[in-house]
């Protein structure tokens, strides 16, 4: 692994097309994150009748994060960055089919099933960011994660937009409001793999040859032929850097999958409907991806340090508000920073890693990291719904806050070494 050294001006234009159709995708494909967080823990309570497995949606979209994560970035760096991302979105779509199925059988299994092979297919469909890093140098590598996640916008329109829909329409035509909204996402994920497919050259190729395509970026030398090592997860764990960046990306990624199931279940709690429901996991997502940009600028300005950590500390505050207080607004408030805590940890870290990462191992090296943040969401999904069982919706949000805290209390000891480093420096 290395470090990129220079910092080029300029996007050519066919990495700015690129950009645009990976973008749309997104926008297209993105909705559909938005019904598994939003709907899936009402499905496993109408399904079951009890909130003590009402983690479980979660908990499979943690699972099948871990599962294909790495493996799908190691079919990325073999054979190209779309072929992996047309591979995810069809489990997806596959997914979409047997969640419909799941709540028209009224089981359990099914749903499992059907959320496990959504979720996979989601999962691998996210090396869209991957190839994002690829298409751009350093310098602008934050930014280009902040297009991409941008897209995911249109999609916040539309998902409770369909949600609301169908929910009126399953009324009149005696259809499983929890069920039909499923029906509706394969024509978003077909759309989005006709994005995919148009994207010339595969952007693992332009990553490999970034010099073709900013003739004023100077690539570092490559390692001396025969010296590189092989790619292990373990070698990538020995920077500490890295390491923060994944003990990052893990705490507000569990932070959130903690807060996404007390929010539907505080929201419902209080009788507000589905539409409802959807509109406030609107605004969470809004906070997920709006600001992807400016985080993304100001990532690549001031460091990545500068974003992620105080993403973290945002996540945090707004579990506390879902937690602690009782109105909507003040709730969705919540969910919102939650939401742009996770983008600025997501995006700073992602950028990160994709820093010290080369072209070839960069699929595995965000895998790897996606995969830890997998595990986190499983973790957390198994102690969400006993918690909120046993112990009330409280609880559970009081866990949200502390698992945030691990990397703020890394950053604060860093900070804290590295100034009495400095007085000891001064005084000698």
């Amino acid at each position: 692994m290395r470090k990129p050294v220079h910092r080029p001006s300029g996007v050519p234009p066919l990495i700015k097309r690129n950009t645009a159709l990976f973008a749309l995708a997104q926008s297209f494909t993105g909705a559909g994150m938005n019904f598994a967080y939003g709907l899936g823990p009402l499905m496993v309570i109408a399904l079951t009748g009890s909130a003590s497995l009402a983690g479980l949606s979660v908990g499979l979209l943690g699972l099948s994060r871990f599962l294909v994560s790495y493996p799908v970035g190691k079919v990325t760096d073999r054979y190209g960055r779309k072929p992996g991302i047309l591979l995810g979105l069809a489990l997806a779509l596959t997914g979409t089919i047997l969640l419909w199925l799941a709540m028209r059988m009224h089981s359990i299994f099914a749903f499992a099933g059907g959320m496990l092979v959504f979720g996979m297919g989601m999962s691998a469909a996210q090396q869209l960011r991957v190839a994002a890093t690829d298409m751009f140098p350093p310098h602008f590598r934050a930014q280009a994660l902040g297009y991409i996640a941008l897209g995911s916008v249109v999609g916040l329109v539309i998902s409770p937009l369909m949600i609301s829909g169908a929910e009126a329409i399953a009324h009149r035509i005696g259809e499983e409001p929890l069920a039909l909204p499923w029906l509706l996402l394969p024509v978003l994920i077909v759309a989005g793999m006709l994005l995919v497919a148009w994207v010339r050259p595969d952007p693992k190729e332009i990553g490999m040859h970034l010099e073709r395509y900013y003739p004023d970026y100077s690539p570092p030398p490559p390692p001396p032929l025969g010296h590189r090592p092989a790619f292990s997860i373990s070698r990538l764990l020995r920077s500490t850097p890295i390491r923060l960046a994944i003990v990052s990306n893990c705490a507000a990624s569990g932070n959130m999958s903690i807060v996404m199931v007390l929010t539907s279940l505080v929201l419902a709690h209080h009788g507000h409907s589905l539409g409802a429901i959807a509109f406030s996991h609107m605004f969470h997502a809004a906070g997920m991806f709006v600001f992807t940009i400016p985080l993304g600028k100001l990532a690549d300005r001031y460091g990545r340090g500068s974003v992620m950590f105080p993403g973290v500390a945002t996540a945090l505050l707004g579990a506390v508000l879902v937690t602690f207080t009782q109105g909507y607004w003040s709730i969705t408030l919540g969910t919102f920073l939650v939401g742009l805590g996770w983008a600025a940890a997501n995006v700073a870290a992602t950028a990160l890693i994709a820093d010290f990462a080369e072209t070839v191992e960069r699929g595995r090296a965000i895998g790897v990291n996606d995969s830890f943040a997998g595990a986190m969401s499983v973790l957390m999904a198994l102690v969400t719904g006993p918690l909120i069982e046993w112990s009330g919706l409280p609880a559970a949000g009081l866990t949200a806050v502390v698992v945030a805290l691990p990397p703020l209390v890394l950053a604060a000891r860093a900070q804290w070494r590295a100034a009495r480093s400095r007085s000891d420096a001064q005084s000698r």
